[in-house]
């Protein structure tokens, strides 16, 4: 059985590393100006993947942040996850071809699905969809919107899509360091046969370990940001303990 794979988070805004709390643009805290020498360091803990997220790109629709991705695709050995504004085939294709391994899809998963299933149908193995929850309702638009649609059902939309996973965000505990939302994460993996990739509020190495419990049920890996930022969660531990369960 594959070991939960562990995503250092890289969240860039006007080509800062930051992390925000709750998704609001307004409470970010700054951890660094050098993108690339933060993904280099997190490859020189053993990374092998990483989630790279455009955040004012989020919000405008469209690539910002577009220097600071290459220089972290340039400098990362391993896999980059890019997520933030990619709402349209162009954006999609031009990302594989700067070397990104596989694009998430947010907003335009619920306001275009025929677009999201062409693109994983186009790139197989490529395409992540990004199932945001406020209170169990998908949240779009860098999560400034709240929709009348459940997390589950959106997720059931692409079950037959060959979508590569679903990135699912608890949004209230997303850089919050309040715990992983576990149980919701496993209910989600375990309603639907696509993988599941757990976000949103990880805060040290027993929240790896309970997910890595959870690999069978469908959990992919999981993304952390703030809790290594914050030196409250070893990179290489956090992989030696995601191998070990």
């Amino acid at each position: 059985m594959a070991a939960l794979i562990v995503f250092p988070a890289i969240d860039l805004k006007a080509g800062q590393v930051v992390r925000l709390a709750e998704g609001d643009m307004d409470r970010a805290t700054v951890y660094g100006d050098d993108p690339a020498a933060q993904a280099m360091l997190f490859a020189q803990a053993g990374a092998e993947y990483l989630h790279v997220v455009d955040l004012d790109g989020a919000f405008a629709g469209g690539s910002v942040n577009g220097d600071a991705v290459r220089g972290i695709v340039s400098a990362f050995p391993g896999h980059v996850q890019l997520g933030g504004g990619i709402r349209t085939r162009a954006n999609v294709e031009s990302w594989f071809d700067a070397g990104v391994s596989r694009v998430v899809i947010g907003t335009a998963a619920l306001e275009d699905p025929e677009f999201v299933k062409a693109a994983a149908r186009d790139f197989p193995g490529g395409i992540v969809v990004a199932v945001d929850a406020k209170d169990s309702m998908v949240a779009t638009r860098g999560w400034a919107d709240v929709s009348t649609v459940t997390v589950t059902d959106l997720a059931r939309r692409f079950e037959d899509a060959g979508v590569a996973a679903l990135l699912f965000t608890d949004v209230g505990r997303d850089g919050m360091l309040k715990g992983c939302n576990v149980e919701a994460t496993v209910d989600l993996a375990r309603s639907v046969d696509i993988p599941v990739i757990a976000s949103g509020g990880v805060k040290g190495i027993g929240d790896i370990h309970v997910l890595a419990l959870h690999v069978r049920d469908g959990v992919e890996g999981v993304i952390t940001g703030r809790a290594l930022y914050d030196g409250r969660l070893d990179l290489t531990a956090a992989m030696a303990v995601a191998n070990a369960a």
